[in-house]
């Protein structure tokens, strides 16, 4: 009686453990994808903010900002592929310096197990990676905001 209890048991895990690992895989990737997603975006909010209220335009020293929050990415190909210094990080002013955009693109290469399910998350590149893209702009003078800093410091001062 207690042998066949081991059986059952046995054959009980060897039915349920693949079956689990699938489904733990499945939920891993799309939380892998959602981090990376969320720094990207918060970098490149952070990376544009810097850009409207510094004086100094530097474009090297922007992208040094914006590696520096990215590398709060583990340096996992199921969370960016390619390593720290192989985000693509494009930052633009206008030119009367009132409005910034900053861009960041990165890849992510899919769990084995989902490689097919992949295009559900978003575009592939060559290589069958997934490519992930966040953006972030601001003005520095809101529609809203009438007169200019003179008349401002006129009116207060």
């Amino acid at each position: 009686m207690r042998a066949e209890r081991r059986a059952q048991a046995t054959v009980e895990a060897a039915l349920l453990l693949p079956s689990f690992l699938t489904v733990l895989l499945l939920a891993l990737q799309p939380m892998c994808l959602l981090y990376t997603r969320s720094v990207m975006e918060s970098a490149a909010a952070e990376t544009a903010r810097l850009m409207i209220t510094t004086s100094t335009p530097e474009a090297d020293g922007y992208r040094s900002f914006a590696q520096r929050r990215l590398a709060a990415v583990p340096d996992l190909d199921i969370f960016h592929a390619g390593g720290p210094l192989s985000w693509d990080i494009e930052t633009v002013a206008s030119s009367r310096g009132d409005a910034v955009r900053v861009s960041i693109e990165g890849t992510v290469s899919p769990l084995p197990v989902l490689g097919v399910f992949v295009g559900i998350w978003g575009e592939r590149n060559a290589s069958g990676d997934v490519v992930l893209r966040a953006e972030a702009s601001y003005a520095g003078r809101p529609d809203w905001l009438e007169g200019d800093y003179a008349s401002w410091i006129s009116a207060w001062g």
